[in-house]
């Protein structure tokens, strides 16, 4: 049995179905089990990742755990794990994770993330990724508006990674025991800016949609009004200041599948009902 935290989050929902896909037995940790869409065969459970003693049942019996970082008590969620008799870990972190700056919000609870589950004794991988392209989905309200679509850090390319990659690397890593103890960084097959994508999404709708590049200051002001300020500050730390670099192009999605990374023009036609609705 393999369990799968955020079973039908963007990235959780690709583990689950790769899994399911090669016959595995899976426990996909959800909301509400009653109204969780998910494929043939796959267990349905509920807990709360931020209560680890809510968990003890959700984990019992499994071999491996699919596990996302960042919960109020990472610690105890991985003392849960241990006591249930998993074997091996898979978490999902960051770029920035291993450079260990702990004044960077979102480092710094990759960090701890990865620090408890290191210390937890069991054995693990880490995936560190570079950007999704799911991400893209944000701009989802302005495309429905009209053409204009505007832009934070217009000038920071990134080797966006399609989750459907991602899923099917943390599946190998959960099936087998090659990769333990490694860190895996999946990224996409090409480093794009953000109007690069925009252009994609363009051909692909058939609209003609152009990116407007944000000042700092404006892209300030918009993030601020969806984020709390030290997470405005940490993605400013990374693409601004330069702290993290997720431009460059590795071979993690090829070598751990044995296929190529998916483009994101190949992510963007499979979404495509998603941005005319």
């Amino acid at each position: 049995m393999i369990f799968v935290a955020g079973a039908t989050g963007n990235v959780g929902s690709e583990v689950v179905r790769a899994l399911a896909a090669a016959g595995a037995p899976v426990r996909a940790l959800v909301r509400d089990p009653a109204k969780a869409r998910l494929p043939e065969g796959v267990e349905a459970v509920s807990g709360d990742l931020d209560r680890p003693d809510t968990l003890t049942d959700a984990l019992k019996g499994s071999r491996a755990a699919f596990l996302l970082p960042g919960y109020a008590d990472m610690p105890g969620l991985l003392a849960e794990v241990r006591r249930a008799g998993v074997e091996h870990v898979v978490l999902l972190s960051g770029g920035s994770a291993g450079s260990g700056d702990m004044t960077n919000a979102v480092t710094r609870y990759m960090a701890l993330s990865e620090a408890a589950v290191r210390e937890s004794g069991v054995p693990w991988t880490f995936l560190r990724p570079s950007g999704f392209m799911s991400n893209a989905l944000r701009w989802l309200p302005q495309i429905q508006e009209g053409n204009r679509i505007r832009v934070t850090f217009p000038d920071v390319p990134v080797a966006y990674v399609d989750p459907f990659d991602l899923g099917a690397v943390a599946a190998r890593a959960l099936l087998g025991d090659g990769y333990r103890g490694e860190i895996l960084r999946p990224t996409g097959p090409e480093a794009l800016l953000p109007a690069d994508q925009v252009a994609v999404l363009a051909g692909v709708l058939d609209r003609d949609l152009r990116a407007v590049g944000l000042s700092n200051a404006e892209a300030r002001a918009e993030m601020s009004a969806a984020m709390p300020a030290e997470y405005v500050d940490a993605f400013f730390d990374f693409y601004v200041d330069g702290a993290l670099d997720e431009s460059i192009v590795r071979p993690t999605v090829l070598e751990v599948t044995g296929r190529a990374p998916r483009t994101f023009a190949e992510w963007a036609d499979e979404h495509a009902d998603g941005f005319r609705r």
